[in-house]
């Protein structure tokens, strides 16, 4: 049985190469379905990856509470602005009222102009506590962050974001210098290191850029800024009173972040007529970033299987017509002796075959997905810088992530497209009169 089987796969690889272009392309057709699979189902991962660690970066056991500005509370000064978002007593209320919060961290932040010397970069002022460094994976380069004491007096410290530091300090060390923030003088003790940027998460959560930050501690900012901020639009000058930007709670367990989440809504809910605030929670976004990655590959999946699918046809076009042009050398073999099995296995194994070599040579191409769509990628940044800055950051920056069920599985059902679409053609050769073959010229 093992010779029969033997001699048959040898009798299909010689009748392939009889038409070595026209099994070229079958193979082709087989190559391309199964690579689309495996790159289609690898960009949607990177896709996915990257999504889940931006949310991951804010934190699973986090809720994060912002401050939106109404629409309508765009006023001139003169006409005296009303103060919108959340406020120092709604963090003392969530705090004492809500006994799975770990830890909460006031924010505020707005925007200023940072000079030293003759150098000056508009940025983020950011008042915040000694935890925000942690929450926010900040990582110093040089120096220390915010201390508690620095909190309780109301020091004049601040730390600088690398961008920053290497704007208005390019040649020298900051630790010990101070730098000038409206008519106020900050002396520099700490510097971070980069820090990627966030993309924007949630209706209520804009992206974050920490690059051109000065983060001082946020009573020192409440004492010399104060809660209204002016700046100057079209010609008239607007104000806005905020007391904080942003609360990020830390909850005890994860397990107790949606209820905790719950409660936080219904009590800001009591406090706040119109909804100047929004809560955003990482562990939702996350489940939802997990569900919607299984939905992107079901898609990515169906659109792969429609190649995979043209490429069957076309194993079954080819067969039949080979069926066609071989029609006397079928009714020779069957009056040589040869049975309709005998014929059945002979053509099922060239289209085997075929599906055996196009899979393979699709897995391999499949595994050059990252290499050469980041090629791609570098190639056309230098060709075209201007429009490649204009593109999303994640088409920019994420990789394709081969899923390792992928492989498997497009070439086993590469295997299953030929045998499917080969039996029918097999079929028909085995089907054939002796007779009428024999007399077909």
């Amino acid at each position: 049985m093992i010779g029969i089987w033997f001699r048959t796969w040898i009798l299909g690889i010689k009748s392939l190469l009889l038409h070595p272009l026209r099994s070229l392309l079958t193979v082709l057709g087989i190559f391309i379905g199964v690579a689309s699979v495996i790159w289609l189902l690898a960009i949607g991962e990177g896709i996915s990856v990257k999504a889940q660690e931006q949310i991951k970066g804010l934190g699973a056991d986090n809720i994060i509470v912002r401050s939106i500005k109404p629409p309508s509370q765009a006023v001139a000064v003169t006409r005296g602005p009303a103060p919108y978002g959340i406020t120092r007593s709604d963090f003392d209320k969530l705090v004492a009222t809500i006994p799975t919060i770990r830890r909460a961290l006031p924010i505020r932040e707005i925007r200023r102009q940072f000079r030293y010397s003759d150098r000056s970069l508009d940025g983020r002022l950011v008042g915040c506590t000694p935890e925000y460094a942690e929450v926010t994976l900040l990582q110093l380069d040089r120096g220390h962050f915010i201390t508690d004491a620095d909190l309780a007096k109301k020091n004049n410290v601040c730390v600088l974001a690398a961008e920053t530091a290497g704007a208005l300090f390019p040649f020298e060390n900051p630790i010990g210098r101070s730098i000038h923030v409206d008519e106020a003088y900050y002396v520099v003790i700490g510097v971070c290191k980069p820090r990627n940027p966030t993309a924007g998460i949630g209706g209520s959560l804009a992206a974050q850029d920490f690059s051109k930050d000065v983060y001082i501690p946020i009573t020192t900012l409440r004492d010399r800024i104060g809660d209204m901020v002016v700046t100057q639009r079209s010609g008239s000058f607007e104000g806005e009173i905020v007391e904080l930007s942003q609360i990020t709670l830390r909850v005890t367990n994860v397990d107790h972040v949606i209820e905790t989440a719950d409660a936080v809504r219904a009590t800001l809910a009591s406090s706040h007529r119109q909804q100047d605030y929004g809560v955003t929670v990482p562990l939702e976004l996350l489940e939802q970033a997990r569900t919607t990655r299984l939905m992107f590959i079901i898609f990515m999946g169906l659109i792969a299987a429609i190649s995979l699918l043209v490429g069957g046809i076309g194993i079954m076009n080819i067969m039949l017509a080979t069926v066609t042009e071989r029609t006397r050398e079928i009714g020779i073999r069957r009056a040589l002796g040869a049975k309709r099995r005998d014929i059945t296995r002979q053509f099922l194994a060239e289209t085997i075959v075929l599906s055996i070599v196009g899979g393979a040579t699709g897995v391999l191409g499949g595994l050059l997905c990252g290499p050469v769509i980041n090629t791609i990628r570098e190639g056309v940044t230098q060709a075209f810088p201007e429009v490649m800055a204009t593109v999303p950051e994640v088409m920019r920056t994420v990789s394709p992530v081969i899923v390792p069920w992928s492989i498997p599985l497009a070439f086993f059902i590469s295997m299953g497209v030929g045998v499917i679409f080969g039996i029918y053609p097999a079929m028909r050769a085995a089907a054939m009169d002796p007779i009428e073959a024999l007399r077909h010229e």
